[in-house]
């Protein structure tokens, strides 16, 4: 899951930012409404967390854009304001959740899933391919009824590749997806991963890599496995 948080107060945006970091989403910060647009005309995010009281454009105007723009990315709305007047005009202007400053970090990132899976509501919550069970809510993963597991970035990778549904995943897809904008472009990063979550997965191998292209499950070779296994 790949978030945008727009909050000027900088400690209170890192402290989010390493918090959903540590829970296996990517995360960008923006101080301001210029840059929070700047960010979401180049970025795909899953969700986007607006502070309504920013410099430039404010939080408001900015739900007001993403809402025009027809993305249907979820809105979570965070203000020190807590009545129920203010509550309403954010949910007016298309918010999708609100939470009111100050709040647990656990609570935020309940929401965050909560309005993910909302999003996402045509797919099962718990994916299941090329006998790879994944649940996102408890960050579980097993394989053939093996629990497996996984880093924080391990699992964000598999996530990508599981929801592509046996597509390919380019590298850049998967930095963008699994990290975030401070990424280097360059970095053997993705590579070095894939690799690693290969191993934890255990053979045969199931995450292909497409030469010049990316990656993707391997559903043939876990059919192909299956038939052996029945012979």
């Amino acid at each position: 899951m790949r978030v945008l948080i727009v909050e000027d107060e900088p400690y209170m945006a890192e402290a989010i930012r390493d918090g959903l970091r540590l829970e296996a989403m990517a995360v960008d910060i923006a101080a301001d409404g210029d840059t929070a647009l700047e960010l979401l005309s180049v970025n795909a995010y899953d969700i986007a967390v607006l502070d309504r009281d920013i410099p430039g454009p404010s939080g408001d105007e900015i739900a007001r854009r993403v809402v025009a723009s027809g993305s249907g990315i979820p809105i979570l709305m965070l203000t020190a304001a807590d009545r129920l007047g203010d509550k309403a005009s954010g949910f007016e202007l298309g918010a999708d959740d609100y939470l009111t400053k100050p709040f647990e970090l656990q609570e935020l990132v309940l929401r965050l899933r909560a309005l993910d899976r909302r999003r996402a509501h045509h797919r099962p919550p718990v994916r299941e391919i090329a006998g790879l069970r994944l649940d996102p809510f408890r960050r579980e993963v097993y394989r053939d009824g093996r629990y497996v597991g996984l880093t924080r970035k391990q699992f964000a990778v598999l996530e990508v590749l599981v929801a592509a549904e046996g597509g390919v995943v380019s590298a850049e897809e998967l930095l963008e997806r699994a990290w975030d904008e401070n990424a280097d472009p360059f970095t053997n990063a993705v590579r070095i991963t894939v690799s690693a979550l290969r191993k934890r997965l255990g053979g045969p191998w199931l995450i292909a890599t497409v030469p010049g292209v990316g990656y993707r499950i391997d559903i043939q070779a876990h059919t192909e496995d299956e038939e052996r296994d029945r012979g």
